[in-house]
């Protein structure tokens, strides 16, 4: 398994217990006692920790040849793993609506059916966020875009049951490439754009360019969701000597890049494209294997930026 399904699959099992962000660990006696607990301090030993083993992995990095080679095909490595995977392993997103009630419409799910409420998704994958939405949101007006840069990924959604047209449109992009507008949706006309563990994936130099592109699409009072991997994730410590290309930016087993955010750097993003801080958070959650008496930290940034009205 890869590095990218092995932090997915941490994130699934969090969406399996339902209702989270609320079991917090008051007394170390009780680590045990549960799979996972929220907003877990870190102290100086297990900061110190981390850096060491971050130290380490990027001591030796990946050859600039190399990882040209990874840059040039990485259609296809997000083509492969979609290939193998296809729609039985990520489950539906279903926790989003705890984390963003943006989501479910005007009024949290009570959405005045007279307006239009568009969302884009970035990144959708095969629509496990794409469905619960339409599924969950009331506004008969909704509709919802998603884009991928597989196109095993788009055509794997599209041959999905749920896929109907008249609620949602589903379409191949590279969302860093600027000099093609492939978005088949006019500018200041979304409401959300959702980002959920893509931005990561994309070169640190062309990350802020490719928010200014999306954010054009985003109406006055329109929103980014985010969430993605932050600096210190388990995912990254785990990362060998030789698999960073730059700070905090790696390529995984399966031949997929991943960037570790810190909240300044997306802050940066957002605010340098011309959007205002909502929340900016560091989601730093105790995943515990009661089993083999394992201790796993991750972490992940949590924001809504919105686009101030004119």
């Amino acid at each position: 398994m890869s590095d990218y399904t092995k932090t997915e699959e941490n994130d699934i099992d969090k969406e399996k217990r339902g209702q989270f962000g609320n079991r917090f660990l008051t007394d170390e006696k009780n680590v045990f006692q549960f799979n996972a607990w929220d907003n877990v301090e870190w102290d100086q030993e297990l900061l110190n920790q981390a850096e060491e083993k971050i130290k380490i992995n990027s001591s030796v990095l990946m050859s600039t040849d190399k990882a040209k080679q990874f840059e040039d095909n990485a259609d296809d490595y997000w083509d492969k793993f979609y290939s193998i995977h296809e729609n039985k392993f990520f489950k539906d997103r279903n926790w989003l609506f705890t984390e963003f009630p943006e989501l479910l419409g005007n009024s949290g799910g009570e959405s005045k059916n007279c307006e239009k409420f568009t969302i884009l998704e970035v990144g959708c994958g095969v629509g496990n966020t794409i469905f619960p939405i339409i599924r969950s949101n009331s506004n008969s007006n909704l509709f919802v875009y998603g884009c991928d840069f597989s196109s095993s990924a788009i055509e794997i959604l599209k041959n999905t049951a749920e896929y109907d047209e008249t609620k949602c449109k589903a379409f191949v992009c590279d969302i860093t490439d600027l000099k093609k507008n492939e978005f088949p949706i006019q500018q200041r006309t979304l409401d959300i754009i959702v980002m959920i563990f893509v931005l990561s994936a994309i070169k640190p130099e062309l990350q802020l360019e490719t928010v200014k592109n999306l954010v054009k699409l985003l109406k006055p009072g329109g929103k980014i969701l985010f969430r993605d991997y932050g600096l210190y994730d388990l995912a990254q410590l785990r990362f060998k000597s030789g698999q960073c290309l730059e700070k905090n930016f790696y390529v995984r087993g399966d031949g997929t890049f991943v960037k570790f955010f810190t909240q300044d750097d997306v802050d940066r993003l957002f605010t340098e494209s011309g959007l205002v801080k909502e929340q900016n958070i560091a989601d730093k959650r105790l995943q515990i294997n009661r089993g083999k008496q394992l201790k796993m930290y991750r972490v992940w940034i949590q924001a809504k930026y919105y686009k101030p009205k004119d």
